[in-house]
Order: C-alpha cells, then structure tokens, then sequence
C-alpha cells in the first residue's frame, strides 16, 4: 500500500505565514530605539526578514513541483500570491542591512557620546 502526501494544501500554508512574517517583521520596526538610543535591528526583525523569504520561496518551489492536476484553485492563487510578496520580502530583509535612516545616534539625529 502507498501513502501519497497531497503537496498542494502546502502552498497556501506557506504563503500565508509569509504574508504573516511580513506583517510581524514590519511591526517590529521599533526596535531599533529604546530610550532614544539607537540599538539597530533587532534578532526578531532578521529572523522574520529571513523566515518570510524562505517561505516565500518554499511556497513557489512547492508549486513548481506539484503534478499538473493540482496545479489549480487556492494553489495557483497562491503561487501568484507568493511572487508578490518576495518583492517585499526583498525590500524588507535589505532594509536590515542599511545604514540608520536618521543619520545619528539618537532621537535628533545627532551624534550624542556616551559618558
């Protein structure tokens, strides 16, 4: 007896804790201040950057493989929704790799010394 495992209920679970991962990454923006000190990118912010790219990808590469008689309904939906959000994903995971938008240390932008 073979047990076959249906790929195609996959593709929808992967897009949407991509989609997932997206909204909690940009949630955690945040953290990069604390007190007006800036701390940089928090782990969370590069775990869920990552993660929700992965996903993304897995989602698409899950509907490439899948045998052509699954390759229809909620599955191509969200295929398609998976190409559009690696754009994001992208945007999101290149982000964390930029230099501090306000150009400072702080809250004003300028460089305060510690003591």
């Amino acid at each position: 007896m073979r047990i076959t495992l249906r790929r195609a209920p996959l593709v929808p679970l992967t897009t949407a804790l991509a989609a997932a991962l997206l909204a909690a990454r940009f949630t955690w923006d945040t953290d990069t201040f604390r007190n007006c000190r800036y701390l940089g990118p928090s782990a969370r912010m590069y775990a869920t950057s990552w993660a929700g790219l992965a996903c993304a990808v897995a989602a698409v590469l899950l509907f490439a493989t899948l045998p052509r008689s699954e390759r229809r309904g909620l599955a191509a939906v969200s295929a398609v929704a998976g190409v559009l959000l690696m754009p994001l994903l992208l945007a999101g995971t290149y982000w964390l790799y930029t230099p501090d938008p306000s150009g400072g240390y702080d809250c004003s932008g300028l460089h305060s010394p510690t003591p």
